[in-house]
């Protein structure tokens, strides 16, 4: 009963995260609609983690498997994708600095912060 009551949490935050995605004209996809719902409702109490950790951690575990027909399709595309390879691998490996760096200031930003809070 545990695993039903955890799933009917996802999947209703999913839902709500979809009837968002049809009723407000941003270009944002469903499932960030429903990230945001599910951190508001974690970080509001109204969902405690262990109503939907268990279940969470097996949709992260199979989370790979939803990459390999993505994967497939690229295989199956590659002779189309050579004309741009190197295009493409400039841009994944700049763009991927880029966010690990932006991260990485943001994470000395949010400790540098809460240091400046606990010594007040």
């Amino acid at each position: 009963m545990k695993y039903a009551k955890q799933i009917f949490i996802i999947f209703l935050v999913t839902m709500l995260g979809e009837l968002l995605n049809f009723l407000l004209p941003l270009p944002v996809p469903a499932g960030v609609y429903g990230l945001f719902i599910l951190l508001a409702a974690l970080c509001s109490g109204l969902v405690k983690l262990p109503d939907v950790e268990d279940f969470g951690g097996f949709l992260l575990e199979a989370m790979p498997m939803m990459f390999i027909p993505a994967a497939v399709g690229l295989l199956e595309q590659f002779s189309e994708i050579r004309a741009i390879f190197m295009p493409l691998v400039l841009i994944v490996v700049v763009s991927t600095v880029v966010v690990m760096a932006a991260t990485g200031k943001a994470a000395e930003l949010v400790i540098r912060a809460k240091r400046e809070r606990e010594t007040k």
